[in-house]
C-alpha cells in the first residue's frame, strides 16, 4: 500500500517521520511544493488549487490514502478535497485540546501562519476545545523560509523566534502550539529560547496514529504493526522547487541521504 503526503515544502517531513514509525511496511510518497512555499501568504483559492493538483499527482502515483501535512492547506482545502476524492484524506490542525490539558497558567500560545490563524477551521477548533483557556496567537512570517533553507539555528532564525515568542510569554503562556509542520524542526532552539518550563505541543504523532486507525477501519488492514522495515518498502520524494536544495535540506531533516525528484511539469 502507498500513502501520499504533501506540504508546501519540507515541513511535512516532521509528520512523515511519525508515519514511518507507526506504519513501517507502507510505501510513502512525499511532495514538497517548495516552488510555492510558504502557503501562509497565499489565497485560499490558490492553496485549494495546488492541493487538488498534488492530490491528483499522488493518486496517479498509486496513493490509497492522503495526508495533507500542512496546517494552512488543511484549513483552506481539506473539506473540498474530501468532497472530490474518494479515499481517506487526513489533515493537520493546531493541537488545542492537548495544549489545554497541558497548561498550568491557563494561557496557551499558538505559533502559526496567517492562513491558519485566519481560517474558519481554526475558529471552530477554538470553539470546540479552548474552554476557559486564554488562547493568544502569533503569526510567524519568515520562519517557514528559514526551515526551507535548512537554517535551523542561525542568527536570523533565532531573532525571529525571539520576536514571535516574546509577546506570548509576556501574556503568561506556558504552552506553545507549533501550528505549522515546519516548526517542529525548530523545537530545540524554541525550547532553548522560551525555557524548559514552557511545553511545546506538536501534532505529528497524533496524525500518524489517526492514520493508522483509519487504515484499519476503512481498508480492513489488520496487519499494521511496528516491525522491521522490509527492503522493498520505498519512500520517494518529489519537489516542485529546486531539486538540489530540496534534496540537501530533506537529507538533513530526514536524517539520511535523499535524492528528490522533480515534480512532473503537468503538476507544477
Amino acid at each position: 500500500m502507498t500513502i501520499g503526503i504533501f506540504d508546501s515544502g519540507v515541513g511535512g517531513l516532521s509528520v512523515l517521520r511519525h508515519i514511518r514509525q507507526v506504519l513501517p511496511e507502507k510505501n510513502l510518497i512525499y511532495v514538497a511544493d517548495s516552488a510555492y512555499a510558504p502557503y501562509g501568504d497565499k489565497s485560499p483559492e490558490f492553496i485549494t488549487t495546488r492541493s487538488h493538483t498534488l492530490t491528483r499527482f499522488l493518486i496517479d502515483q498509486g496513493a490509497e490514502a492522503i495526508v495533507v501535512a500542512c496546517n494552512t492547506a488543511t484549513a483552506a482545502a481539506i473539506s473540498d478535497l474530501r468532497s472530490q476524492f474518494n479515499l481517506p484524506i487526513l489533515g493537520m490542525e493546531p493541537a488545542v485540546k492537548p495544549a489545554v490539558a497541558a497548561t498550568r497558567s491557563g494561557v496557551i500560545g499558538v505559533l502559526a501562519t496567517v492562513g491558519t490563524l485566519e481560517s474558519a477551521r481554526f475558529a471552530a477548533l477554538l470553539e470546540r476545545h479552548a474552554g476557559d483557556a486564554d488562547i493568544v496567537t502569533q503569526s510567524c512570517p519568515g520562519l517557514v523560509e528559514q526551515v526551507e533553507q535548512g537554517n535551523l539555528t542561525g542568527n536570523n532564525t533565532r531573532e525571529l523566534i525571539e520576536r514571535y515568542t516574546a509577546p506570548l510569554l509576556a501574556q503568561g503562556a506556558d504552552s506553545l502550539i507549533l501550528g505549522c509542520t515546519h516548526y517542529p524542526f525548530l523545537a530545540p532552539i524554541i525550547s532553548e529560547i522560551v525555557g524548559a518550563d514552557v511545553a511545546l505541543i506538536d501534532t505529528g504523532e497524533a496524525v500518524a496514529s489517526h492514520l493508522q486507525r483509519r487504515l484499519r477501519e476503512e481498508l480492513a488492514d489488520h496487519e499494521i504493526s511496528p516491525r522491521k522495515v522490509s527492503p522493498r518498502v520505498a519512500t520517494k520524494f518529489f519537489t516542485s522547487g529546486e531539486v538540489t536544495l530540496t534534496s540537501t535540506v530533506t537529507s538533513t531533516l530526514h536524517g539520511e541521504h535523499v535524492s528528490a525528484l522533480p515534480l512532473p511539469s503537468e503538476y507544477t
